[in-house]
């Protein structure tokens, strides 16, 4: 997404009282640690228990295995995993002369985790402001340098982690990890909801435990049931990636610090990583190809208005007064009932525009002359209040 910044240094001829510069629209800014990875993509489950931290781990390698350098983030503050999974030991990260943190590299695969900067039998109790820090350290401190892939392992949940790195890690999309049951598959969706209301795409879900075969007799049984991944993804309109199953050396790896593409290469377990692995990278490029909802270009004119050029050569134009009415916040919103409290006769006719920040890739924040800064305005929501040749609020009009 770029946004165009404003290059007159002379306030124009209606700039607000004072000669003020009209505001510069910030850009979604990719953190310099982040600068050099193609793809960020966030492994989540919603809950707990489903093998998220196995899938991860055995994805970053399979992807490895098809020639991607590739990174792993594990988000989880409170429970890590990945020292475990990828054999650690007593691998501690690194600090650098300038205070970054160094990954630590385990079969291929660099890493970062909390359980990497404490002794092993240290629980980490922290309150969420503290482990929020921590979270952003590994967003903005970390040597990743540069590489195809960074996987970030999530914690289960739907919370300030997720929304904190749907933010500010610049994500490319999200897999979904469930497994056949009801109840996982419930709070997979949720997961699923909360990316694409944060304009995160999803690139698809992964059925965990999908079934299990014996080795003597051949015979598979299912025994968390079977299908529902495949079944979720169809109805949610959302690609399948492929089914894990449940098989002793997938378990056995995890124990021993070793992937199972370099415990057992020709096993089942295998090859469904290695499928998951082509279809991500099959989804991404499909994503490259189809654009975004993001808009091309945002920027301010002399009159104040905030205008968006959108894929597609839509052009959507929007006045400080009508933003300002259309802010969606709870201090303007009634969140139990959707009716506006806001009183609008208090909103200045002449309000400008003082700031405009990208949040996330699915909107932007937007700070008024009237001290309100609390909205922010989705790239949806903007473009449903469009202004260009309507008849606007007070009897104003408004042409591209």
């Amino acid at each position: 997404m770029f946004f165009k910044k404003n290059r007159k240094q002379s306030a124009p001829a209606d700039a607000p009282a004072g000669g003020q510069a009209r505001p510069q629209v910030t850009a979604r800014a990719v953190p310099p640690a982040l600068a050099g990875v193609k793809h960020i993509i966030a492994v989540a489950s919603g809950k707990g228990g489903v093998g998220k931290s196995t899938v991860s781990a055995n994805l970053a390698v399979a992807l490895r295995e098809r020639g991607f350098s590739v990174g792993l983030m594990d988000a989880d503050i409170y429970g890590p995993s990945q020292p475990g999974m990828l054999g650690a030991g007593t691998d501690k990260a690194g600090i650098t002369e300038e205070q970054k943190l160094t990954p630590v590299n385990r079969h291929g695969i660099d890493f970062i985790s909390i359980g990497l900067l404490m002794e092993d039998d240290s629980p980490v109790i922290w309150r969420a402001p503290i482990a929020m820090k921590m979270i952003m350290q590994f967003i903005g401190a970390v040597e990743w340098g540069e590489r195809d892939f960074l996987l970030i392992d999530l914690p289960p949940g739907t919370g300030d982690v997720q929304l904190t790195l749907a933010q500010q890690a610049s994500l490319s999309g999200a897999v979904i990890v469930t497994t056949p049951q009801d109840v996982a598959l419930g709070v997979a969706r949720k997961g699923l909801r909360m990316f694409e209301q944060v304009n995160v795409p999803v690139l698809g879900i992964i059925e965990n435990m999908s079934g299990f075969t014996c080795k003597h007799c051949g015979k598979e049984t299912a025994i968390f049931k079977e299908g529902g991944g495949r079944a979720m993804a169809e109805q949610l309109g959302v690609p399948y990636l492929s089914s894990i199953p449940l098989d002793p050396v997938i378990m056995m790896s995890g124990e021993e610090g070793v992937p199972v593409l370099h415990q057992d290469k020709g096993s089942a377990a295998s090859e469904a990583f290695l499928t998951v692995a082509d279809n991500l990278s099959a989804q991404l490029d499909k994503h490259a190809s189809a654009g975004g909802k993001e808009p091309e270009q945002m920027s301010m004119t002399d009159k104040g208005e905030l205008v968006i050029d959108w894929p597609g050569g839509e052009q959507t134009r929007h006045t400080p007064y009508n933003l300002r009415l259309k802010c969606t916040c709870a201090n303007c919103i009634d969140e139990d009932t959707g009716k506006q409290i806001l009183d609008t006769g208090r909103v200045p006719l002449d309000i400008s525009i003082t700031d405009i920040k990208a949040v996330g890739r699915y909107g932007v924040s937007i700070s008024f002359s009237d001290g309100h800064s609390t909205g922010i305005y989705t790239f949806d929501h903007l473009r449903s209040i469009d202004e260009s040749g309507q008849q606007g609020d007070k009897g104003q009009s408004f042409s591209v």
